[in-house]
């Protein structure tokens, strides 16, 4: 019976370190139990972050997509900048050429109107010598008629003598 005893207290014994044990193991589920779901809250959690984050990427991506793109516009547009400066630049040295071409052309035209007015005085100047000589002429003409008349009465008397 000492056996039995023995035994038994041994089996007392050994359900009370199976019920300290079991105690135990359920302490730890617990916490394994709040472990888990504190994990999966957080597997949660990060999910969401993630799909945030994703979507962040993708705005970030389309924002660096039309960055480029405005790049490449402004590139263009400072390039089409440059051409245009360029050629505004030649135009303005041709309107500085053509502008002291015209400056010399009125020049040259006022001496020309000066020439002009001065032949216009020669010739208003030659006209009225021209009417002077003519008139003289006409004079002359008249005085040689007269004197060639006279010679001939002069010469038909004569004759008739």
């Amino acid at each position: 019976m000492d056996k039995i005893k023995e035994k038994l207290q041994n089996l007392k014994l050994e359900a009370e370190t199976w019920q300290d044990k079991y105690e135990e193991l359920k302490d730890q589920y617990k916490e394994l139990e709040q472990g888990n779901t504190e994990k999966e809250n957080q597997i949660k959690s990060l999910t969401v972050k993630n799909e945030q984050l994703e979507t962040e990427v993708e705005n970030l991506e389309s924002q660096l997509a039309e960055s480029k793109q405005l790049g490449e516009d402004s590139t263009n547009l400072q390039s089409t900048n440059e051409n245009l400066n360029k050629k505004n630049e030649t135009l303005e040295n041709d309107l500085e050429e053509t502008d002291s071409k015209l400056k010399e052309t009125i020049e040259k035209l006022r001496d020309a109107d000066l020439r002009v007015e001065q032949l216009e005085k020669r010739l208003v100047a030659l006209e009225n010598e021209k009417d002077q000589l003519e008139e003289k002429n006409q004079e002359l003409e008249s005085q040689y008629l007269q004197a060639k008349n006279e010679l001939d009465e002069i010469a038909n008397s004569l004759e008739n003598l």
